[in-house]
């Protein structure tokens, strides 16, 4: 069975940073292009960052590039966001997806 499942969000104040992990179960995240996205309330979905398992190059949004890194571990088969100089246009509900499954996310809120 595949899961994957997200923690690490939390309350922030602007210019603050955060790690997002997601433990995955069910499949190796070696073999996959694994993401982030984000789901802020009244907006879209925005897809934020992707590492890509076949050469292990990065793609990130413009609005999280030079703030936000994604990385792995393929040992421990977990999937990592951090985040830095946090603003509060991040606040969203984080979520670590694989091409067919997605967990069900972390609140992060940064605000005063």
């Amino acid at each position: 069975q595949v899961h994957l499942v997200e923690s690490g969000g939390a309350l922030v104040q602007p210019g603050g940073s955060l790690r997002l992990s997601c433990a995955v179960s069910g499949f190796m995240v070696r073999y996959y292009d694994m993401s982030w996205y984000r789901q802020a309330p009244g907006k879209e979905r925005e897809d934020i960052a992707i590492l890509f398992a076949n050469n292990g190059g990065e793609f990130y949004a413009d609005s999280v590039t030079g703030r936000f890194t994604i990385s792995k571990d393929n040992n421990e088969n977990m999937v990592y966001l951090e985040m830095s100089n946090l603003k509060p246009e991040d606040t969203a509900v984080y979520y670590c997806k694989s091409p067919y499954y997605w967990g069900q996310g972390t609140q992060v809120t940064v605000s005063s």
